[in-house]
């Protein structure tokens, strides 16, 4: 099961941002693919509006237009640092590690646990809370900075991986 430390997101009008911490299945693939399991579920579990996720998919004007406003709106996982274009297609919807250096900068090793992320999170909810709008964000969130995609980190315990860290946004 999915372990939700903060989705701040929410099916609603407008811009969300969403975050998961989720038990690592093996490879991101396939962690992707629980996770979205488990969100669908989440927010579609009574089969009311979509029996599955391909159906949810098959909408194209809700999911082009709203979107889910959580992890189902990324799909697929690019292993790529690089930060996405918008004016490329092709990036939207995608999945995508923190660079190395990133995870320096944020928590001081290549390794970080759950506990540092969640507090890496924390300080970012903090920060735009107080943070005026014309400022860039340097926090953990500001990684992600474009819409429709996301973020992951691979999260260890005694040098193992056995969480990911999830974030992004979506939603018009």
């Amino acid at each position: 099961m999915t372990e939700v430390i903060a989705n701040y997101g929410g099916q609603a009008m407008g811009a969300s941002g969403w975050n998961y911490v989720t038990p690592f299945r093996g490879s991101i693939e396939a962690t992707l693919e629980a996770l979205h399991d488990d969100v669908f579920q989440e927010f579609y579990g009574d089969g009311e509006e979509y029996a599955n996720r391909e159906e949810l998919y098959a909408d194209e004007e809700f999911m082009g237009e709203e979107g889910t406003h959580s992890v189902l709106d990324v799909r697929r996982v690019v292993k790529t640092t690089e930060q996405p274009n918008p004016n490329n297609m092709h990036d939207y919807s995608t999945l995508r590690p923190l660079a190395p250096e990133r995870l320096l900068h944020h928590f001081d090793t290549e390794q970080p646990t759950v506990q540092q992320y969640e507090d890496a999170i924390a300080r970012a909810y903090e920060a735009l809370s107080t943070r005026p709008f014309t400022e860039q964000d340097t926090t953990l969130l500001g990684e992600d900075r474009m819409r429709w995609t996301g973020v992951y980190i691979l999260l260890y315990t005694d040098g193992e991986p056995t969480h990911v860290g999830i974030f992004g946004s979506s939603g018009d």
